[in-house]
């Protein structure tokens, strides 16, 4: 019988780990967790509260509004997975547009914000069996987890994926801004003072530039397979 473990996956914007988090815990029968929705969720509070927009962000406002946000997943049966709930609502169409995108990384900087995901995370995480992905999960969410995923990928393969999958939801953008906006992110997420995007030393670094789905998921698994083996 196999043990149940924590899985962290870490790594850019739209290397797919959500994808692929999902993929692995529909296939193990764990939990999974998006924390990129909990940090977009938040991001779309403050847009809606005017607390950030191009040239302003009141990051005091934000974080004194920190006790009246509410997150919540419920899985939809239908869809397969789990969608964000902001204060009751379901917001999971809304904090996946590139406006939002484009303000999440300034967000996520704010120390009292990641401080209280980071605190529900761990929560989630306490009895194992569970798939979480983000940013810096292997890190400091989870730094004692079985398995340590980083992905990367190049910014052009990693904003031509972000390009199509606005495209046929029929966003109206260019790629060119959909690349500023991953480059972006990319800068910001490595170099804030808490919590930067960084690899854990234990972790396995995994760039599928050049890997499909069912590929990248069969790699992971096989990981999975030889850290979960018991006699």
């Amino acid at each position: 019988m196999n043990k149940k473990i924590t899985i962290a996956i870490d790594g850019f914007s739209s290397t797919g780990k959500s994808t692929l988090a999902k993929q692995l815990a529909n296939h193990l029968g764990y939990v999974y967790v998006d924390t990129g929705a909990m940090y977009r969720a938040v991001t779309f509070f403050a847009m809606q509260n005017g607390y950030i927009n191009a040239d302003f962000f009141d990051k005091e406002s934000l974080i004194n509004s920190l006790p009246f946000i509410k997150l919540q997943f419920k899985f939809n049966f239908d869809l397969g997975f789990a969608e964000m709930y902001l204060n009751d609502v379901n917001v999971e169409t809304e904090i996946r547009t590139i406006e939002v995108s484009s303000f999440v990384s300034k967000v996520a900087e704010v120390s009292e914000v990641r401080a209280k995901l980071v605190e529900q995370q761990k929560e989630m995480g306490k009895d194992k069996g569970i798939v979480m992905d983000g940013r810096d999960i292997g890190t400091v969410v989870f730094p004692d987890a079985e398995l340590k995923i980083f992905m990367t990928a190049s910014a052009t393969t990693r904003a031509q994926r972000r390009f199509d999958e606005l495209q046929q939801k029929g966003d109206d953008v260019s790629y060119e801004a959909v690349l500023k906006n991953v480059e972006e992110r990319d800068y910001i997420d490595t170099h804030r003072v808490d919590s930067p995007l960084v690899k854990a030393h234990d972790a396995i670094e995994i760039d599928n530039s050049y890997l499909n789905r069912e590929e990248q998921f069969q790699v992971v698994l096989d990981l999975v397979n030889d850290n979960t083996k018991t006699l």
